[in-house]
């Protein structure tokens, strides 16, 4: 008689690593000790629902609640052994993910969770803090707006206007572009008044002085420049035009451009892929008197104007700017040209109006020369019945446009200069230094398009009540720190042993880096399956052998083939 044979395939790929590397945070735990569970909740721990989600999240793509249910049920003995307890499917409903994130969305616990977390990290991964960066992004959604709501219409970085939206605030520790604090606003809110909450909670989450604080323009504002000097922290920022005129700028200028020995700048040299020194930018600083009031008294600092031109920038505005010449001349003479159904200027004004329009819309004002002629042309009619012979008069008003070369030049020397302002001491921070430091803006760039694209695909959303949306900013920003630092881990490792990977680029195998990114290394688990195999008095499983390159990165991970392996391991005969 034959046995009955039932063969069950689970789709492993990424899941044990990611699950491992939340464990090494101490994810399950943290949460678990800061959002308690109540009387009547049953199942999987807070900790570990949110574990299983962002593992859902992290891996998919996807932050939907209701597609994690039908994806817990198709990995279920994976889930099990790779958190190391019993699943049930139902911990995954839509209504235990909603409860879950209404609990992260309590302020006052979060925030002692946050600060629980940040110590947490710093001890596991050693690290020390040094510079932290700010910077705020905006979510929009087609959400119902009311008076005190977290959705309001602003200022749209999604360029959606239209749109009402929710604000996050990111503090990220440099370099790694770590998040130490998220805080999640209402969308009408401006981003200057934002940045000293962010810096007081940094501050009560490491607990530490001296720190430069790195951020836009938007931080530049003189209150928040006090506030951080004020308790022993240093900031280093951009100067807009609302603190530094355009008449104060030029007088920076001014000695650079002497004829009768200009001033020498210094280079400013970043390091590339191939080890060689490109120069970047030059510049020189100047010192600065500064005084202002922080909760009641009056501070006087010194404060370093570092005059600094970027070569890129100021490469790339003159050719945007001899674009602008070049189309705004065609345009301005095309007013010229007569044919059918076109307008003809007869009068000077009016033609005028039209070349200065043009000359407005291209940004060139002061820039472009023009000139204009009125001609009256006669010509002979002849006599034709009643009408005797003569002559008509035509008028015709004409533009010429030439280009200032003078005025172009005084452009362009004027491109690519931006004044940064730091109270951090040479001998701490060097020209080159502060340029180089301001210049990583992109990680905190990239941890915004990582939290707002894939994978953790914050936008589009589809969660209308405000709690959930609260809870599920928290939720994503744990998913930046799980990625972030997988990827800080590895990288450094590389570093140490002077090695790459290869094999992370499909069609290029043979490709080596020494600077993966976390979705390259998570994709390479792709294709793990688990084959269970149920026979009448026992369980087998298999599993889809490891390759090198994964076996590589699980090395490089400080994790255990184990974390894989352990799902295979069959099941004993029963008594």
């Amino acid at each position: 008689m034959s046995e009955m044979l039932t063969v069950t395939t689970e789709r492993v790929d990424d899941i044990p690593v990611l699950q491992a590397q939340m464990q090494v945070m101490g994810l399950p735990l943290l949460l678990d000790r800061h959002f308690p569970r109540h009387g009547n909740w049953q199942g999987l721990s807070l900790g570990w629902l949110v574990t299983g989600w962002l593992t859902h999240i992290v891996s998919q793509g996807d932050h939907r609640l209701n597609h994690v249910e039908p994806w817990a049920e198709r990995r279920q003995q994976t889930l099990e052994r790779s958190m190391g307890q019993a699943v049930r499917v139902l911990d995954f409903s839509d209504d235990r993910l909603e409860s879950g994130l209404v609990a992260l969305s309590d302020d006052a616990r979060w925030s002692a969770f946050e600060m629980d977390l940040n110590g947490q990290l710093l001890r596991v991964y050693d690290l020390t803090p040094e510079q932290v960066r700010l910077d705020s992004s905006s979510a929009s959604g087609y959400w119902r707006v009311t008076e005190e709501g977290l959705f309001q219409f602003g200022h749209s970085k999604d360029h959606r206007p239209d749109l009402p939206q929710v604000k996050v605030m990111l503090a990220a520790l440099d370099p790694l572009g770590l998040p130490l604090v998220t805080t999640v606003l209402s969308g009408e809110r401006a981003d200057d008044p934002l940045y000293i909450p962010a810096v007081r909670q940094v501050r009560a989450s490491l607990d530490r002085r001296g720190l430069l604080y790195i951020g836009d323009c938007k931080m530049a504002a003189l209150d928040t420049r006090a506030f951080v000097h004020a308790e022993g922290d240093f900031y280093l920022c951009p100067l807009s035009a609302t603190q530094l005129s355009a008449e104060a700028l030029e007088s920076y200028l001014e000695p650079v451009w002497e004829t009768d020995g200009p001033l020498r700048l210094t280079p400013i040299y970043r390091e590339q892929a191939n080890a060689e020194q490109k120069l970047i930018a030059e510049g020189y600083e100047r010192l600065e008197s500064l005084s202002a009031t922080v909760d009641g008294r009056t501070l006087t600092w010194t404060e370093r104007r570092l005059v600094v031109r970027s070569m890129q920038h100021a490469q790339a505005a003159e050719v945007a700017l001899q674009a602008r010449l070049k189309q705004a001349v065609q345009d301005i003479m095309r007013l010229n040209v007569r044919k059918r159904g076109k307008q003809c200027f007869t009068e000077v004004e009016a033609l005028r109006q039209a070349a200065e329009s043009i000359v407005a819309r291209h940004q060139v004002q002061g820039l472009v020369r023009l000139s204009y002629t009125e001609q009256v042309d006669r010509r002979p009619v002849r006599r034709y019945r009643d009408r005797p012979a003569g002559f008509r008069e035509t008028r015709r008003a004409e533009v010429y446009a030439q280009i200032d070369q003078a005025g172009v030049q005084a452009a362009v020397r004027r491109m690519g200069w931006r004044v940064y302002a730091t109270d951090q001491s040479a001998a701490q921070l060097s020209l080159q230094q502060a340029i180089l430091a301001y210049h990583n803006e992109y990680l905190i760039e990239h941890a915004f398009s990582r939290l707002k694209g894939r994978p953790l695909s914050l936008t589009p959303m589809y969660l209308q009540q405000e709690a959930h949306i609260k809870g599920l900013i928290r939720v994503l920003s744990i998913g930046l720190r799980v990625l972030t630092l997988l990827e800080f881990t590895i990288r450094q490792r590389l570093a140490t042993q002077k090695a790459e990977l290869t094999g992370l680029y499909a069609g290029n195998p043979k490709r080596a880096t020494a600077r993966p990114t976390a979705e390259r290394l998570l994709e390479a688990f792709q294709e793990i399956t688990l084959a269970i195999i149920q026979e009448a008095h026992q369980t087998r499983r298999h599993l889809t052998p490891l390759s090198n390159l994964q076996r590589r990165i699980l090395e490089l991970l400080d994790f255990s083939p184990a974390i894989y392996t352990k799902l295979r391991a069959d099941s004993v005969e029963p008594p």
